[in-house]
């Protein structure tokens, strides 16, 4: 078997930040993949499973009810290795086209008050595994170390 893109990313010298992980054309639509990675592999501990799927449900409300963004979006999900986030959406875009959409949504995360959206029995799957305090500090972090300072080093995959 071929080996698919993303494990030929070298994650031993790859930073947290936002990359174009893929483009696909779906029918005469481009669609791109953006790594949303908040800690570095492997050599930062990974996120909790707490913490992620909470700020799974809080980015994914965030990014769909966006005025701007909202017709964009396809898919917000955490990376099975808990290091970062998937984000599809439609049109061929680059990195720095989401800078400020990514603050914002990391800036409403750490900032949120209230009930978590989604997080009940009747609407989630794991609907206990959520930890808003800890999802709150995460996505602080991310914010201010990150996408607040971004350099190009944080926007483009290292080089192979």
């Amino acid at each position: 078997m071929d080996t698919i893109p993303s494990f030929t990313i070298d994650h031993l010298r790859l930073l947290r930040g936002i990359y174009v992980s893929r483009k696909d054309t779906v029918g005469d639509q481009t669609v791109t993949t953006f790594d949303i990675r908040m800690t570095e592999p492997n050599r930062q501990p990974a996120l909790s499973q707490t913490s992620i799927h909470t700020i799974e449900h809080l980015a994914a409300t965030f990014l769909r009810n966006n005025g701007q963004w909202k017709d964009s979006i396809i898919y917000w999900g955490p990376m099975g290795c808990l290091t970062g986030n998937y984000l599809i959406m439609k049109g061929d875009l680059r990195s720095e086209d989401i800078v400020q959409l990514m603050r914002d949504t990391f800036s409403f995360i750490a900032g949120f008050e209230g009930e978590i959206p989604g997080a009940k029995a009747r609407d989630c799957g794991n609907w206990t595994l959520h930890d808003l305090a800890q999802a709150k500090k995460d996505a602080a972090k991310y914010l201010e170390e990150v996408l607040i300072p971004i350099k190009a080093e944080n926007l483009n995959y290292p080089e192979q």
